[in-house]
């Protein structure tokens, strides 16, 4: 049996994977989705250098192996003390990264200094694959080629990259052409964002439920070329593991899910840029992306030490200027639910999948306002998968651990 999910090798209720700490509020952007509400003067309030260093080592006392901490913002670079913050986590021993914007604090210097002090990875974001379309969802003319130019400079230097894409009804259609700037620039992974309505992001600049699914399948076909994951999109990982069983079977998508028609679009975009530029599938089997979720693996900490389940659930469950990050992860009540699937309700509640996908807790909370209900894009009906055996199989097999 093929190992399919991926999970991580310790408990989850002991320690996180991944921890994202809002550096600074500061950001020369105006992003139309953005979560933090950007402005570009420093917010005076934010933890200053002396608690940032005591929240770096909090984290190191989580123990081993260490969450993945990643700085961001705003744009972090507009945080004077980024570096030996840096030089600080990299002296504990830490696994970090950073996410800059596309601005010109995105240069060579800039980037050079990140790794020399100890950050392996940078995330970016591209949202149009041109500098029109781009600029216009960033708000800043420029932030295009200032991205795509960072983008070849944190290869050349050695970083690895994520490319992020927050897929919203401005550039849904440029999704394909969005696919061949990863495919010709390189990435370790292009992670496409499911907009939560939070911060400047509304809900009227979100894609349907049914066009969400169409994304998430045209996703799967792009990540037999580069690798592919979604950011509150967790029920991608049920599309993985059901299109994994009908190629296994040869058997094809549409005669099994009744797709938007914008799958079809994006997915003969696909196959022009597959044909224009010669790509060739991967070898290796495509596997889900990292089973955590908002309080379940994940933690999210404001430029002021404020503890949230994610950037996109504003439900403050403490601070570190009171109280260690480890006590709080742990011991949050709210968290403690967000990392027992029983008390999901709705479809979540009943569906096979819980234990690997969970739903967007996020987008729960921000459409009901409960972060507990059913996630309210995902069209999936449980147990109407028509390969039940097979995917039983998958779900209860062992999966292939990575730290």
């Amino acid at each position: 049996m093929k190992h399919l999910i991926r999970q991580p090798t310790y408990d989850l209720n002991d320690r996180p994977f991944m921890i994202i700490w809002e550096t600074t509020h500061a950001c020369d952007l105006a992003c139309r989705h953005c979560r933090a509400e950007a402005i570009p003067e420093h917010d005076p309030l934010s933890l200053d250098f002396e608690e940032a260093k005591r929240l770096l080592e909090q984290v190191e006392s989580f123990g081993r192996p260490r969450p993945i901490f990643i700085f961001t913002g705003g744009d972090p670079f507009k945080r004077s003390d980024l570096f030996e913050l840096l030089a600080y986590g990299n002296q504990l021993g830490l696994a970090m990264a950073v996410s800059p914007s596309g601005t010109p604090l995105l240069n060579e210097a800039n980037l050079r200094r990140v790794k020399e002090n100890g950050a392996k990875a940078i995330s970016l974001s591209i949202d149009g694959s041109t500098p029109e379309r781009h600029d216009d969802f960033r708000r800043v003319p420029g932030s295009f080629a200032l991205t795509t130019r960072g983008w070849q400079i944190a290869r050349e230097v050695g970083l690895k990259l994520q490319l992020n894409t927050t897929v919203t009804r401005y550039n849904l259609d440029d999704l394909p052409n969005i696919f061949r700037l990863v495919a010709e620039y390189g990435a370790m992974t292009w992670s496409a964002f499911f907009l939560v309505p939070t911060g400047r992001g509304k809900a009227e600049d979100e894609i349907s439920p049914a066009e969400y699914e169409a994304v998430m399948h045209f996703l799967y076909d792009c990540s037999k070329y580069i690798s592919a994951k979604t950011t509150e999109g967790h029920h991608y990982k049920r599309v993985v593991l059901q299109r994994s069983i009908l190629d296994e079977k040869g058997l094809a998508v549409e005669d099994y899910f009744d797709l938007h028609p914008v799958y079809f679009q994006l997915r003969e975009g696909l196959r022009q840029v597959v044909a224009e530029k010669g790509l060739i599938q991967k070898e290796n089997i495509i596997r889900t992306p990292m089973h955590i979720n908002a309080g379940n693996g994940f933690v999210f900490i404001s430029r002021r030490g404020d503890v949230f389940p994610s950037g996109f659930m504003p439900i403050s469950v403490g601070n570190v200027r009171e109280k260690s990050l480890v006590e709080i992860y742990r011991e949050a009540p709210l968290f403690k639910s967000l990392r027992d699937p029983s008390q999901f309700e709705g479809r979540c509640g009943l569906c096979e999948f819980v234990g690997v996908c969970g739903g967007s807790r996020s987008r729960a909370y921000a459409l009901t306002g409960d972060p507990l209900a059913e996630e309210p894009f995902c069209t999936y009906e449980p147990g109407s998968f028509p390969f039940q055996e097979e995917l039983a199989a998958r779900l209860n097999t062992p999966a292939e651990v990575t730290i």
